[in-house]
């Protein structure tokens, strides 16, 4: 008990250091603000005048899909900011202090919650400036931004595996964005899985992203009445798949991270 609550006191002095860093690094700030706002905006008004969904603005069904792209694509800071830490010599430095091995991986994706964090409060005020609005209660809202918070914290662990394996920004960045990119499009993210042929349609309909964004459009009232029910497991039941797929991504990737940062620190 004794260890657990150290990791999580040295993990908290170490995503105090990380928020200090996004302060200090303006390109970093602006980057985290202005990628929000460009991805609603041309997404919406691009997008939005080339795809009609008869029954509701294609606007509002798309802002839950950009939601997901963004915080999954922000996940990847914690394998970013660790590729970076250990190029520049830092996790030398923290080798050498008295800390739970663990500390640097829990601090390192605790702060990167605060970077989706801004850019979903960003990407809700444009949003609603563009026409998106939410119908459902505020409790469900709330509960819709704190999954995709919790899904993005699961997968930064894994993106912590990737980076600890990589050793220079360049490749971690052209490597996430060649699994990233295609994951979030195929799936419904911006587009309905009905549309899709039919091996696509299969493959979309049980991607995580596609539950995490069901799971969202549901909980903000951006579902479609005029399109039937999905008839797909992981659609039916978004939360709950969506719920499973952040847990798997814990158990899988906590300790391998942990593992290959014990791995990286004894070379």
């Amino acid at each position: 008990m004794n260890a657990i609550a150290m990791a999580a006191a040295d993990g908290i002095t170490i995503a105090k250091r990380n928020v200090i860093k996004i302060k200090r690094v303006p390109d970093l700030l602006v980057f985290t603000i202005l990628s929000p706002i460009m991805f609603v905006l041309l997404f919406g008004y691009i997008f939005g005048s080339a795809i009609d969904l008869p029954g509701m603005s294609y606007r509002e069904f798309l802002i839950a899909g950009i939601f997901t792209q963004t915080v999954i694509f922000g996940a990847s800071w914690t394998g970013l900011g660790l590729v970076e830490d250990i190029q520049k010599g830092i996790i030398d430095r923290f080798r050498s202090l008295p800390m739970a091995p663990s500390a640097v991986l829990i601090g390192r994706t605790t702060s990167d919650i605060i970077i989706n964090l801004i850019s979903l409060v960003v990407m809700a005020l444009t949003g609603l400036a563009i026409g998106w609005r939410i119908r459902t209660s505020f409790l469900e809202a709330l509960a819709g931004f704190g999954l995709l918070l919790l899904f993005a914290y699961a997968l930064s662990w894994m993106m912590a595996v990737v980076g600890l394996m990589i050793r220079t920004p360049e490749v971690f960045n052209n490597a996430t964005f060649m699994v990233i990119f295609p994951l979030t499009f195929l799936a419904n993210t911006f587009v309905p899985t009905e549309r899709l042929p039919s091996f696509l349609k299969v493959v979309a309909e049980w991607n995580p992203v596609s539950a995490l964004t069901q799971a969202v459009r549901e909980l903000f009232g951006n579902t479609n009445p005029d399109v039937p029910p999905p008839t797909a497991w992981p659609l039916q039941h978004s939360v709950l798949a969506s719920l499973l797929w952040t847990a798997l991504f814990l158990v899988v990737f906590v300790p391998l991270a942990i593992r290959q940062y014990q791995k990286t620190v004894s070379r």
